[in-house]
């Protein structure tokens, strides 16, 4: 018997690359429910995520970040973890067994103008780390667990959802 992958479909990318808007616009045209796990984060610890990564540490919010994505259950869902859940090769195998994964796909210059003040986004970031060093950092690792690449860069909201939609008639 093959095994059947689930019939959920996760948004993963840079943050700022619209995963949580365009994930809820999603589920409402696939009439589908919709996870946001850095809200699902949030509820279980009772902390803001830049609260979390200033209070305790990347390594401990990458622990507790691991651990809900890589027990999210879902059927016929639309899930955006955080841009930083591909730093887990569990969280991301969870993801692809469960569903097909989409990368929304953004060049550095659009994601360095959409994102404004990392820390008050809750971005993990390494001592001395920049934008472009989590970006290159970043990028092959989204392009590994993709199923499904959509480049979402110069797209308004609707634009890219059509294109998301599209990829996956």
């Amino acid at each position: 018997m093959t095994s059947q992958k689930g019939n959920n479909y996760i948004l993963i990318g840079m943050p700022g690359a619209g995963k949580s808007t365009i994930g809820v616009l999603l589920a409402k045209a696939l009439g589908a429910e919709f996870i946001d796990t850095d809200l699902v984060i949030q509820q279980k610890t009772g902390k803001l995520l830049r609260d979390i990564i200033s209070q305790e540490g990347n390594e401990a919010f990458k622990k507790i970040e691991e651990e809900v994505n890589a027990s999210v259950e879902a059927e016929n869902s639309v899930i955006a973890p955080g841009g930083s859940a591909i730093y887990s090769p569990k969280a991301m195998e969870h993801f692809r067994n469960i569903g097909t994964v989409i990368y929304l796909k953004l060049d550095y210059e659009t994601v360095a103008e959409r994102l404004g003040d990392l820390a008050a986004r809750g971005v993990v970031l390494d001592n001395g780390q920049t934008l472009s060093d989590l970006y290159r950092e970043r990028i092959p690792l989204y392009e590994k667990y993709a199923d499904i690449t959509v480049d979402a860069d110069d797209l308004k909201i609707g634009e890219a959802l059509e294109k998301v939609l599209e990829n996956l008639m």
